[in-house]
Formats: structure tokens, sequence, C-alpha cells
């Protein structure tokens, strides 16, 4: 709890992005999160953002619980339960240089396949093969538990099987929730990063998280997406390549 004022305006403005991200528009939380790393470190930094996630998940199911199809849910948790085990396995065999590093590697990757998305468009299919959906839950299992970055993958996936706005918001709500709460002990016990502190810095941060995810609902409703996305994903980029160098 002894932070710096530089690292109480980044707590604070990560916490306005978690909730602005889990109700509103995704594509935000991927620039808060190689600023965390950059400011607290790698795999201290995904310690200080999980209890905020969590909240951020809570107000996310709480608005958009009736939305979810669980078909798509049920087909992807068995897979990522491996891949937060890789995950939680491979992070705790490497520093924090290297830790900071597959961060920016596995948000680089996200950002290509979100760029791939914006330019296949409505053309973008994926396969009814159990190879799919194994490979989607392990990579999302994996960057989720390494560095909070399986948004894109999930999007990508959900996207492209055709999901409406309010059916694809319920279904990352509980998919992530699901995900963030099954990293939780992992963090606790394995790697040791999630602290009372941590939970206690996640408390103070609720009003933050409950102001940007009230303006996440109200944006998502009005906001044109499009040249949004890509001020965010230019701006990641920019944040991701500074985390790796």
């Amino acid at each position: 709890m002894d932070l710096s004022a530089i690292q109480w305006i980044v707590l604070i403005t990560a916490a306005f992005l978690v909730g602005f991200s889990k109700t509103g528009i995704g594509g935000l939380m991927m620039l808060a999160i190689p600023v965390l790393a950059s400011v607290f470190g790698g795999k201290e930094s995904t310690g200080v953002i999980l209890p905020m996630l969590l909240a951020g998940d809570v107000f996310a199911v709480w608005y958009y619980h009736r939305h979810a199809q669980w078909g798509n849910i049920k087909k992807l948790l068995p897979w990522a339960l491996l891949g937060i085990i890789s995950g939680a396995v491979v992070g705790n065999y490497i520093n924090d240089t290297q830790f900071k590093a597959l961060i920016a590697i596995l948000i680089l990757v996200c950002l290509f396949i979100l760029v791939y998305m914006e330019k296949k468009g409505d053309s973008l299919k994926v396969p009814e093969k159990i190879w799919f959906f194994a490979l989607t839950g392990i990579a999302a299992g994996f960057a989720s538990m390494i560095g909070n970055a399986a948004g894109p993958i999930f999007t990508v996936y959900l996207l492209a099987r055709g999901f409406r706005k309010n059916d694809f918001m319920g279904t990352s709500a509980w998919f992530f929730l699901i995900v963030n709460f099954t990293k939780l002990p992992f963090q606790i016990f394995y790697w040791k990063n999630v602290t009372w502190d941590t939970m206690l810095t996640a408390g103070i941060m609720v009003p933050a998280i409950a102001i940007g995810a009230l303006i996440g609902v109200a944006v998502i409703k009005k906001i044109n997406e499009k040249p949004f996305r890509y001020i965010i994903l230019a701006m990641t980029a920019i944040t991701a390549v500074r985390l790796f160098l």
C-alpha cells in the first residue's frame, strides 16, 4: 500500500478502464495491461489487477447476465482451465523481464488477431470442430493467466460466431467471471502475488471501477466504435512494444 503518486494515478486510471471495458468497449482494457506491468512489474501487476477485474466482472454480470449463451461458454471452459494451468506453470519459472516480454508478445499477437478480424469483417467464419474449441480455450486461458490478455481471443471467437451486442456482452461477462475466479487460487497460493494488500487496493478502487462500468453502459449504446477501436489498437501497440523493449 506504500505507493507513489504516479502508481496511484495509474491504479485509478486502470480501475476506471477495467469497469469501462467490462460493460462497454473491451479493447480499452488492452491499454491498461502493459502500463500496469511497466509500473508494478510483470507478475506483480497481474496480482494487482486480478481483484479489480473480478470486481468489474461482477458489475458486467449484474447488468448483462440475462444474455449469456451458455453453450458457447461450456465448449471452452475445460480447455481454458488447461490453458490457465499451463500459464501458471510457465509464469512460475520465468523472471520478471521475461514475464513482461511474454505479456507484450501476447498483447501484440492479440492485436494482430483484432486487426485481422477488422480486415475480414463479416466474412470471418470459425470451424465447428473440437480442435478449434480446444485451441481457442487453451489460448484464452493461457493469455488470461499470463497477462489478462484473453479478451481479443474471446472477442474473435464470439464475433465470428455471429453474436449480437447484448449476447456478446453477457457471454463475455460470465466467461471471464468464471475464468478470473479460477485463476485466483493459483495467484494466491502458487504465484503468491494476490495478497491482502492487493485485495484491499481493489476494494479502494471499486468506486472508480463502478464509474467506469456505468459510463461503459451508456457509451456502448451510442458510440461509433470503429474509429475508437483503431485509436486503441494503435496506442496499445505502442505501449506493448515499449514493454517488450
